[in-house]
């Protein structure tokens, strides 16, 4: 659903108050319209803002994705990354979304999917759920899982790592979104990626994009 012209010039005096939710992932919901995009935040964090979603973004820029055809997104969103991939870099990719929370799935289904031309395939589970039974492979691999501003632990896993392996395509990548604001988050992320994402895949890289730290699992691409 497009918002109207008004809302749109109004959003760019102040923020447009959309739609409010609460869910048993997330107390509250703040649907926003900033600078003509939708955004999604809770009180701690913005877990969507099309293609203002810097850290994604920013990381994009530096990737070869050109022949990428197929991507699983864990932690879906408003379809942030979708938006950027089609609208902002033209790619024609087909899209998997995992999101474990009904209202948003509701969120986005109502206001973002009907306006983007790529085939979304948008799947209310959890991925821990989904990534045990899935044997598809994917070109790419987004991991965007929070709730608020926590990763939830079986996805700081080895386990969860090599699940993420094992649906990769030949030349496949993943990415993988952590936080890099504090000092602790700082502290958490370096460990993280040195102790246990280089141990599933040796040749990853971090990125530093604004307040976070985005993991990749190869150098290669495509």
């Amino acid at each position: 659903m497009k918002p109207s012209k008004w809302k749109i010039a109004l959003s760019y005096v102040y923020d447009q108050l959309i739609e409010t939710a609460e869910s048993p992932y997330n107390e509250e919901l703040y649907l926003l319209l900033v600078k003509g995009r939708y955004q999604l935040v809770t009180d701690k964090v913005i877990y969507s803002y099309e293609d203002k979603y810097d850290n994604f973004f920013d990381l994009f820029k530096v990737l070869k994705l050109k022949d990428v055809k197929s991507c699983l997104i864990l932690g879906f969103g408003l379809g942030s990354i979708p938006v950027m991939l089609e609208k902002k870099f033209g790619l024609d990719i087909v899209y998997t979304g995992i999101e474990i929370d009904e209202e948003i799935v509701y969120l986005a289904s109502k206001y973002v999917l009907d306006d983007l031309k790529s085939q979304v395939n948008l799947i209310q589970t959890d991925a821990e759920s989904f990534m045990a039974f899935n044997e598809e492979e994917y070109d790419l691999i987004c991991s965007d899982i929070f709730i608020n501003d926590e990763i939830p632990g079986f996805f700081k896993s080895i386990d969860f790592l090599e699940s993420c392996k094992a649906s990769l395509s030949t030349r496949g990548m993943l990415l993988y979104n952590t936080l890099y604001l504090t000092e602790k988050d700082k502290l958490q992320s370096r460990a993280f990626f040195n102790d246990v994402f280089k141990n599933v895949f040796p040749k990853a890289k971090a990125y530093h994009c604004g307040n976070n730290l985005m993991l990749v699992s190869s150098d290669h691409g495509y």
